[in-house]
């Protein structure tokens, strides 16, 4: 089995290393193809990845390269993990929209648009190319603004899932709360990519006992802390929201923190240059502890999970994936891409049934999936009418005053990205 890792140089491959070779048994790669063009780090990073397969007793090979056909040839799995314009275009997502007191964050609102007219382009050219070199290849997409991206991906007939670890981060925090292992959770999670509750936590499947009032009145207080929302909210809502709904519950309270500290790009540059420091160790041979900062906890689970179980392996038959709504979500349209439990296997991700949504949950979704849509058709054909409908409909935005500006600061900064400006 070969898998080729698309951004292979970014400092979270030896969270995706560490999984494929602790859990060798559910996905026995043969050959891991790490690419980037960025050769210094690529060559750090493959090191250290060489290293972990060794430490691990892993029999597959690890290669680098920046040939994109040499990566994916023969390739039976690509996934991706690319930043167009690094962080030095994250640091741009995360500050000018702030200008207009609008939240700057790199997957939603104005900087989430900029991303993904950035990434989409660059995303199908690629897949294009996967598709040239083997048709039968997945694409598994972790790159951000996942849903949008997963979306321009079916839409041109890809075979590929989209793949966030906001679930598999709840599945691990509540398994712990709960004393019991994390295969015994499953979760009655629903919405987009970064817009997501859990309305239910089941123990021993999909039709167990749904044990959430019981983790609230327990745990309520600690679950809210690490979402910095309030206590009150999650018992009125009776779930529990993705910590990416603060953005929409709390978003005033939010710029007013972004202006008045660092960036999270200027946090996560300093620590990558941390990282790789460490990666170029000869004596390291495991992912060091600081690379649990970076983000992306239990990414290599879900990946491995995922991959394993499309590719005919040994994966779990239930995942939550990004794929297509086909009606799941009546409200929808069937081409919308959502965020829920899948049956997965070598056929795709097909979506479980999902409970009838209160519109508190289910008016956002629809609002949002509209910003996506018009997202995806700015990214596609590109002008600045585009952009400005985009921002008029994301409920981050709104107000058409605010449309006008943010339009002009995207296409201003993102300038050298946009083939159309």
């Amino acid at each position: 089995m070969k898998l080729a890792v698309v951004g292979g140089g970014s400092t979270y491959t030896p969270e995706l290393i560490d999984g494929f070779a602790r859990l060798s048994d559910v996905l026995p790669i043969e050959e891991l193809v790490l690419l980037d063009p960025a050769a210094e780090r690529l060559d750090l990073v493959g090191g250290l990845a060489r290293r972990i397969f060794a430490k691990q007793g892993h029999s597959g090979r690890v290669t680098t390269t920046s040939d994109l056909e040499a990566a994916v040839d023969g390739a039976d799995a690509v996934l991706l993990q690319l930043r167009v314009g690094g962080q030095a275009a994250r640091q741009q997502d995360e500050t000018w929209p702030l200008e207009c007191g609008c939240v700057g964050q790199e997957t939603t609102g104005a900087g989430g648009l900029a991303k993904a007219l950035r990434t989409v382009p660059v995303v199908l050219d690629i897949a294009e190319r996967v598709r040239s070199a083997n048709p039968d290849a997945w694409i598994i997409d972790f790159t951000n603004p996942v849903g949008i991206v997963t979306r321009a991906l079916l839409q041109a007939g890809h075979k590929a899932v989209g793949l966030c670890n906001v679930a598999i981060g709840f599945q691990r925090r509540f398994a712990g709360l709960l004393g019991v292992a994390p295969a015994e959770v499953h979760l009655d999670h629903v919405g987009l990519n970064h817009l997501s509750w859990e309305t239910g936590v089941r123990l021993g499947g999909p039709g167990g006992k749904d044990v959430l009032p019981d983790l609230l009145a327990a745990h309520g207080d600690a679950i809210a802390e690490s979402l910095h929302l309030p206590r009150p909210l999650l018992d009125r809502l009776g779930a529990v929201p993705s910590y990416y709904l603060r953005y929409f519950y709390a978003h005033d309270e939010v710029v007013r923190e972004l202006r008045d500290q660092p960036s999270r790009a200027t946090e996560v540059a300093a620590m990558e240059r941390e990282l790789l420091a460490l990666y170029g160790d000869p004596a390291l041979d495991e992912k060091p502890e600081l690379l649990a900062k970076r983000g992306g906890a239990f990414y290599s689970e879900a990946a491995v999970d995922l991959a394993a179980s499309l590719l005919g392996g040994g994966g779990s038959a239930v995942q939550v994936v990004n794929t297509r709504n086909g009606g799941t979500l009546p409200f929808l349209p069937d081409d919308a891409v959502i965020e829920v439990q899948a049956r997965v296997d070598h056929r795709g991700a097909a979506p479980l049934p999902v409970a009838p949504l209160d519109p508190l949950y289910s008016g956002l979704i629809a609002g949002v999936t509209a910003y996506e849509d018009l997202a995806l058709r700015a990214a596609l054909h590109g002008s600045r009418d585009a952009v400005f409908g985009a921002l008029l409909a994301h409920p981050l935005v709104g107000q058409y005053a605010y449309a006008e500006q943010l339009t002009d600061q995207l296409i201003a900064h993102n300038r050298e990205h946009l083939a159309w400006a």
